[in-house]
């Protein structure tokens, strides 16, 4: 996949390289930096290996841009889960490029909906901005999410 400002290669990723894991523990240490504990559904590499989960590693030029996952709800549903950039990457369409990837592998799999959990402080954003412009609504909990005031939930048919 081409975008405007980098090449690159998105592979199902086994979670056993040392670029991969380090991503995952920054995106893990930042989101409970900002997260209040009872807010923060952010998964660990550990986490990330259950049989439901299907991860991805976004690669340019051999530098890690970026990462994401799926995880499958059963019923034809999915989450978006773990979807970081690389501080590096930030701003070149990596993100948006994952995004698109999940989406395509969900509807690939013949899921009807994605769904996802982020957060509503500033510092979310961005990445609010990029599911809205990719289709996503605001919807109530699902699975086994409760309402809380630092989380929102969105959901997207496919």
């Amino acid at each position: 996949m081409i975008l405007p400002n980098v090449a690159l290669e998105l592979r199902v990723d086994c979670l056993d390289g040392e670029a991969t894991r380090a991503l995952i523990t920054r995106h893990h240490g930042g989101m409970r930096a900002i997260s209040p504990a009872e807010a923060c559904h952010v998964f660990d590499v550990d986490a990330l290996r259950h049989p439901s989960i299907t991860f991805w590693s976004a690669w340019s030029g051999g530098a890690l841009a970026g990462i994401g996952a799926l995880k499958d709800l059963g019923g034809g549903r999915g989450e978006v889960k773990s979807m970081r950039v690389d501080d590096h990457f930030r701003g070149t369409g990596v993100g948006r490029a994952i995004l698109r990837h999940l989406l395509a592998t969900a509807k690939e799999r013949g899921w009807g909906s994605l769904w996802l959990e982020t957060g509503t402080s500033p510092d979310f954003l961005p990445a609010i901005r990029l599911y809205q412009s990719e289709g996503f609504v605001r919807c109530g909990p699902f699975g086994d999410y409760r309402e809380h005031p630092f989380s929102q939930f969105m959901t997207r048919a496919l």
